[in-house]
């Protein structure tokens, strides 16, 4: 899988509020992973994390991706907080699955346009 498989993922979550760049990716045997940094101090942050774990974890019982989405850190005592040094990890279990069709399935499911502050929801 060549650089421009991640094209339309990577386009895509660069336009998610509070998504810093650059965005990594990488695979190994076929099996993708796409790193990524929230800026925390962000009011939408958390309503992102929220929103890619339902798509990415859990979008329903009967239909889950084979992805997953969590936090990474090198050890805090070493290296600081979570402004620096908190990233956010998806990564597919399923050789077959590419990078553009979850960028379909977040495109399909998360605010739209996806760049649009107003679609985002956040609590009152």
């Amino acid at each position: 899988m060549d650089d421009r498989a991640f094209k339309s993922l990577i386009d895509f979550l660069e336009k998610v509020p509070s998504v810093q760049k650059p965005i990594s990716f990488g695979n190994e045997d076929g099996l993708w992973w796409v790193k990524l940094s929230l800026d925390i101090e962000n009011e939408y942050a958390w309503n992102v994390v929220q929103e890619l774990g339902h798509v990415i974890n859990y979008i329903s019982l009967d239909e889950r991706l084979p992805t997953v989405f969590y936090p990474v850190s090198p050890p805090p005592y070493m290296n600081g907080g979570p402004t620096e040094f908190l990233s956010w990890v998806i990564e597919t279990k399923d050789k077959d699955f590419r990078p553009g069709t979850l960028q379909k399935w977040l495109e399909g499911r998360l605010p739209n346009p996806v760049d649009d502050i107003e679609q985002w929801n956040l609590d009152e």
